[in-house]
């Protein structure tokens, strides 16, 4: 089992995670009970420091490791450590940009995989930086794949069902999820975080915008110029056809 007899499960844990060793991590797996104490035990252990098992692991850059933590149910993505109020895709750009280029190649596969298993990209640490900020300016590759995955999650909003926008001729105006909070809007006075911002903001769309109007809608153009798009950066307008126009 493990190398200390009395070392407790989240202490084996915490090795499994800081030594890559996946096979540690199922034994402890195979002794829970249920999947609520697996998820129970992954979610809630935390080093001395409070850093999570998915920190400790992408803070070491350990593939396999994570891997096998993404497998456990309920598994918690985006936690936040204590100090830096880093998420684990921060930690592992901060690992990346300090194994320098060399590494960068798979760095990448990390992040990539990081990113399909649902760690965002718009949560900030203490700092007000997101995980693409944190990114060393040289690696092109790793912030175009951030922004990838970027654009596709605003780009969901973009697909919608006819049917939940409503009865009548009544026009909807749908924004990409989460793009009416605070993240876009600039949160200190320093004038490098200021052009830094900035930059950031020019450099990815701040919101989409879908209008939709049924086929014979005649005040679509009325409707159009009622709502206020200054906080969009691309707006689609489309109009769709009832059952009964169709056949």
């Amino acid at each position: 089992m493990a190398d200390d007899e009395g070392a407790s499960k989240q202490e084996q844990l915490i090795e499994a995670c800081r030594r890559n060793n996946v096979d540690l991590l199922n034994e402890i797996v195979e002794e829970c009970g249920t999947e609520d104490e697996i998820s129970k035990l992954m979610n809630e252990t935390k080093t001395v420091m409070g850093n999570h098992l998915y920190h400790e692991a992408a803070s070491r850059g350990n593939y396999e490791i994570i891997d096998a933590l993404l497998d456990q149910p309920n598994f918690e993505c985006d936690p936040l450590n204590r100090s830096e109020r880093d998420t684990p895709l921060h930690s592992a750009i901060r690992w990346i940009n300090s194994e320098g280029e060399r590494n960068w190649g798979y760095g990448n596969h990390l992040v990539d995989m990081m990113l399909e298993a649902g760690s965002s990209t718009r949560v900030k640490n203490r700092a007000k930086l997101t995980p693409l900020q944190l990114v060393d300016p040289r690696n092109k590759s790793l912030r175009d794949l951030i922004m990838k995955h970027e654009y596709a999650n605003l780009n969901q909003g973009d697909f919608v069902d006819a049917e939940e926008v409503g009865k009548g001729n009544n026009a909807g105006l749908f924004d990409a999820p989460g793009n009416d909070d605070d993240d876009a809007e600039f949160s200190g006075s320093d004038e490098g975080e200021r052009a830094e911002w900035e930059r950031q903001r020019k450099a990815i769309p701040r919101g989409i915008g879908v209008l939709i109007f049924q086929k014979h809608d005649t005040n679509c153009i009325e409707t159009i110029q009622a709502h206020d798009f200054s906080s969009l950066d691309i707006v689609t307008v489309c109009w769709y056809m009832t059952c009964d126009e169709k056949s």
